[in-house]
């Protein structure tokens, strides 16, 4: 297991001895890595909760796990020494995030709670903690190798001394056009959508109930079961405008906002907190039912532009700038950016699951008919039409193809190197000290942690 999957583990898995660790365990320190202990029960959490996740480990868990967590504590360290701090939003998000994977694994609010024998703001405030230190580990990380730099001459030194059996394969790659139509929701469920909203602030307002009860009772964001419609601290720019401009004109708790619209939804909004340029607020997000028949005539909007574009009228591009919904790829000819590389190149698995069924099947150049689909970032369900723009089939990687792909192998290998050397420079200057029965017959990865 590398380093960034160990404080993964550390930060997603790790939620209370309770949660895990049979009761009649009695703790004790095994490991003590400067002034900071290891425990017993941590080692045993981390042990059943990659059981559960179906990890299996290269060498005796006892052994593997502690040197994890102390390599762990060596950056967290060297963090404190140099005041590497993270911040509370990307903590809150992480957490909110983390939260919502259990919900949806487990159920239900109730029976998470049952599973880890903690309440939710328990299981929140260990999560918290465990993600902030992650996040500081990964921003010392960062920290150390973002000098690391290679030249084109030694990326193509490094493969053209690999044998060919070790060459990477790249999977096949896609660039895909996309038009998307929100279909037309009838003034009359946009408007009870509205009529609920302002119920609800009448029932605050006269103090029948609380804003957070309401929320964690009937709003449709996902987690605010959990948060009570509580956002983490955000700047302006981080939030959809048309909610930030309410948000950051909020002067008093007591206040309920009026009904704004944003991408996702219709919100009403309650001021948590206000620091600086950032805002903390809760919120009640409703989203008005969609009819069948509006998203019947979506897509037959949809397919009559495909027929016009299919017959020369005019082109996809001009018609993903003109008529498409879809903000993102309006200015860029209709085309899907990729987030995880920067580019607009996708393997089939990191398309959006609907996408990648209807283009697996399609030729390049070949326009679909519309299908509907709910992207992630608002979940509100859109009619598609896409082109397929490319494809590039499966291959052995080549400089000419693949360099920016090529280059990060490298670039990955000499940050792995330099951290590796950083840890064992390290161990050298910390104080370690093993349990007699928890150090024999271990094979560490980092041998310092025995000194002579």
């Amino acid at each position: 297991m590398n380093l960034k999957t160990t404080v993964l583990c550390v930060l997603m898995l790790c939620l209370g001895v309770t949660a895990f660790a049979q009761d009649n365990v009695v703790d004790e320190v095994v490991w003590i890595v400067g002034d900071e202990p290891i425990l017993k029960s941590e080692v045993e959490e981390a042990r059943l909760s990659a059981i559960y996740n179906g990890r299996r480990f290269d060498g005796d868990p006892y052994c593997v796990i502690p040197e994890e967590l102390a390599v762990q504590k060596l950056f967290l360290h060297q963090a404190e020494l140099d005041s590497i701090e993270v911040s509370e939003s990307d903590v809150i998000a992480q957490v909110d995030y983390q939260t919502n994977q259990y919900l949806a694994a487990i159920g239900s609010r109730e029976k998470m709670e049952e599973y880890f024998n903690k309440t939710s703001s328990q299981i929140r405030e260990t999560l918290r903690e465990n993600v902030r230190e992650g996040l500081r580990v990964q921003e010392m990380q960062r920290k150390l190798v973002e000098g690391v730099k290679v030249t084109p001459a030694e990326v193509r030194r490094h493969f053209q001394n690999l044998p060919p059996d070790s060459i990477p394969y790249v999977p096949t790659q896609v660039e895909v056009q996309i038009i998307t139509q929100q279909p037309r929701i009838p003034i009359e469920e946009v408007e009870a959508v509205k009529a609920r909203l302002r119920e609800f602030t009448d029932r605050v307002n006269k103090g029948e109930t609380s804003f957070s009860t309401l929320a964690r009772m009937y709003s449709e964001e996902p987690g605010a079961a959990m948060t009570g419609g509580e956002l983490p601290f955000y700047g302006r720019g981080q939030l959809d405008p048309a909610f930030a401009n309410v948000a950051f004109n909020l002067q008093s708790p007591d206040k309920v906002s009026k009904i704004v619209e944003s991408e996702y939804g219709f919100h009403i909004i309650q001021l948590i907190e206000k620091r600086g340029d950032r805002v903390r607020v809760r919120h009640i997000l409703l989203k008005p039912h969609v009819p069948d028949s509006a998203i019947v005539a979506g897509m037959g909007r949809l397919d009559s532009i495909a027929d016009d574009i299919r017959n020369e009228k005019f082109k996809f591009e001009e018609a993903a700038a003109f008529l498409s919904d879809d903000k993102n790829t309006r200015r860029n000819h209709g085309l899907l950016p990729n987030p995880n590389n920067n580019t607009s190149r996708f393997e089939m698995q990191d398309l959006p699951p609907e996408i990648a069924k209807v283009v697996d099947k399609m030729e390049v150049g070949e326009i679909s008919k519309a299908f509907t689909m709910i992207p992630q970032n608002t979940g509100k369900e859109v009619c598609v039409i896409v082109k397929l723009k490319s494809r590039i089939n499966g291959h052995k990687a080549t400089i000419a193809e693949d360099y920016q792909r090529l280059k990060d192998i490298v670039l990955d290998k000499r940050r792995a190197e330099l951290l590796d050397e950083w840890i064992r420079k390290k161990q050298k200057t910390t104080y370690v000290r093993i349990k007699d029965s928890w150090k024999h017959n271990c094979n560490f990865k980092y041998p310092g942690w025995i000194k002579d």
